[in-house]
């Protein structure tokens, strides 16, 4: 039974619901793959494909569970004596203060927690419709606020434990020795396996009911866990290791990518005796200005390797600097200068990006009030070239050199100092680790729509189960597919075309990375998000890779090797969700709940 008569309360809780997942990957997906976009590992743009792929992958088969603890684990379905239209109402409410929230830091920079917003919409709209006391507030089996508020504390440290654990297994195994290329090289079979384990574990173990892989025994989730994690193990012995082995010890620089297929043959191929340098990228955070093409990394955001749009060198920091200071810019000033530069690179670009800039700048808004004809005629004709700018913008955005900072600024020479702490290790040694970064990534990928997608899908599935069956107890039923389908799309568009306003914020902002280190950051974010997850937890995926960031960034040993300033900034913005959220949440259910309709 349809209740036709709360259409609107439905459509506009899907609107919302969308915008709730828009936010999600334009905020917390864009910290999650801010790690391999700034360890130069991949591009914003292979992130872009990827993140998709996994995002959607991890939603479908393992997020219902997550979405049933946001959707019964905080107002308890009976607290709404089934009055259907109240729980719809409900869940709108807290999903427009959600998304709203997540949606104004997103435009300012802000990173914060999507899911700790929308748990705290949820308490305070549950506040306003049954009262306090109503709330689950305490541990409620591991489904009340008290149960997922202590991830708030302990996801950041149990993810910095573990990445920093990683990481110094690197460091000994690799990066201590006299010659870290070969142990490099030889090792990596096993981050291949470790990588591939806690992918197939997520799937498998406690996986999705619609998939009923919960009712398979102990020992076949053993098998296949292992069973697809030492075949994988077993392709990068065969296939990985010879390639890079050709790449990085022998110096060939005539290996191609698709001759990964010859396998053990490769150790055979010829050595190469012309080659002096391996033919790798540089996966320095700055780089020099005019670095010979050979050496530079063909996958990054600047690949038409134009002096313009690469990270400014250190030296000529200090020049600029000093200009400045003669001068006598100041901060707004030369932030205006720099945007100034980025916008006059893109408007020279070819394709539909620079085409949709040129027409924006060229065909301005008249004088006059928009409500006149012929600014109504610009504004329909301005429409498709801002749509076109848009989606595109974020592609060809330098985030590297918008987190290493401006020179001439407090920040940039703050980054100078926190990249100066950290030690920098040979390329051949991190290309080896580019290649597993891909894998930890994409794990940290699915583990994040595996979890997060409970932010918004399980009140969407309570407000769409209230108004199919006009039956509040109906939202104790599982997710439908479709519904985790569809709002997993929504947190891949928000990661395309918003992604990078948050990704500039982090990453190389808080600590150096590289590969080696974003590998365990991802490894570590992974393992924390999946055994939350396996036991029904909304944890922060941003969260867990800010704390894995901390911790490697500390295995430098030094406190200096950590920008904390934007760590503070981080939990300044996580604290104050909780009670803006709750208050925006609450303050929208208290108007609609006292209306004359709900009232008669």
């Amino acid at each position: 039974m349809y209740l036709h008569q709360y259409d609107y309360i439905f459509g506009i809780g899907t609107v919302f619901a969308m915008l709730d997942a828009y936010n999600n990957g334009a905020n917390d997906v864009a910290n999650s793959w801010a790690t391999s976009v700034s360890s130069r590992s991949i591009s914003y743009r292979q992130a872009m494909v990827l993140g998709t792929i996994f995002e959607f992958l991890g939603a479908v088969t393992v997020g219902s569970r997550t979405a049933e603890t946001i959707k019964n684990g905080i107002i308890p379905a009976k607290a709404f004596q089934g009055n259907a239209g109240v729980q719809m109402m409900a869940f709108t409410c807290a999903l427009a203060a959600a998304s709203s929230w997540v949606m104004w830091c997103t435009r300012h920079s802000a990173h914060v927690s999507s899911t700790y917003s929308l748990i705290s919409a949820v308490a305070g709209v549950g506040v306003a419709t049954v009262g306090a006391s109503e709330v689950q507030w305490g541990w409620n089996n591991g489904k009340g606020l008290g149960a997922i508020f202590a991830g708030l504390g302990m996801a950041p440290i149990i993810s910095a434990g573990f990445a920093a654990t990683i990481f110094m297994l690197i460091k000994v195994i690799v990066h201590m020795r006299r010659n870290p290329v070969p142990w490099a090289v030889y090792s990596s079979p096993f981050w291949f396996l470790v990588a591939a384990t806690i992918c197939t574990l997520s799937i498998v173990y406690k996986g999705s009911p619609n998939l009923g892989l919960t009712k398979k025994p102990s020992w076949w989730i053993a098998a296949v866990t292992l069973g697809t994690g030492g075949g994988v193990c077993l392709m990068a012995a065969i296939f990985f290791v010879p390639f890079v082995h050709a790449r990085v010890i022998k110096k060939d620089h005539s290996v191609k990518w698709w001759m990964i297929i010859y396998g053990p043959l490769l150790f055979n191929r010829p050595i190469p005796t012309d080659a002096e340098t391996a033919k790798v990228p540089n996966y320095a955070v700055v780089q020099d200005e005019y670095e010979d093409e050979a050496s530079a990394h063909t996958g990054s955001i600047d690949e038409e390797k134009d002096p313009k749009t690469t990270t400014i060198p250190a030296e000529d920091n200090e020049q600029r600097l000093v200009k400045s200071e003669a001068n006598q810019l100041t901060y707004k000033e030369i932030m205006a200068q720099s945007e100034a530069r980025h916008r006059a690179k893109l408007l020279k670009s070819r394709g539909p990006l620079g085409w949709g800039m040129r027409y924006l700048r060229d065909n301005p808004m008249g004088a006059g009030e928009i409500y006149e004809i012929r600014n109504m005629w610009i504004l329909l004709k301005r429409i498709p070239p801002t749509i076109v700018v848009g989606l595109l913008y974020g592609a060809h955005y330098d985030i590297h050199t918008a987190q290493s900072g401006i020179a001439g600024t407090p920040e940039g020479e703050r980054m100078k100092r926190v990249y100066d702490a950290a030690e920098k290790y040979p390329n051949e040694v991190e290309h080896t680790y580019s290649f597993v970064q891909v894998i930890t990534a994409c794990t940290a990928s699915f583990a994040h729509g595996a979890n997060d997608i409970g932010n918004s899908v399980g009140p969407w599935a309570a407000i769409y189960a209230a108004w199919s069956t006009g039956d509040t107890a109906a939202s104790k039923t599982p997710v439908p597919v479709w519904q985790l389908a569809v709002l997993a799309l929504c947190i891949s568009c928000g990661l395309v075309t918003y992604g990078y306003n948050i990704m500039k914020v982090m990453g190389n902002k808080i600590t150096y990375h590289s590969p080696s280190r974003g590998s365990s950051m991802e490894m570590g974010a992974a393992i924390t998000v999946l055994v939350f997850s396996q036991y029904s937890l909304p944890v922060s995926t941003s969260m867990c890779i800010t704390g894995a960031t901390v911790g490697v960034g500390l295995c430098n040993g030094t406190l200096k090797a950590v920008n904390f300033q934007r760590v503070g900034l981080l939990l300044l913005a996580w604290i104050m969700t909780i009670p803006i959220a709750g208050t925006l949440g609450g303050c929208l259910m208290g108007l609609f709940i006292n209306a004359p309709h709900f009232l008669s």
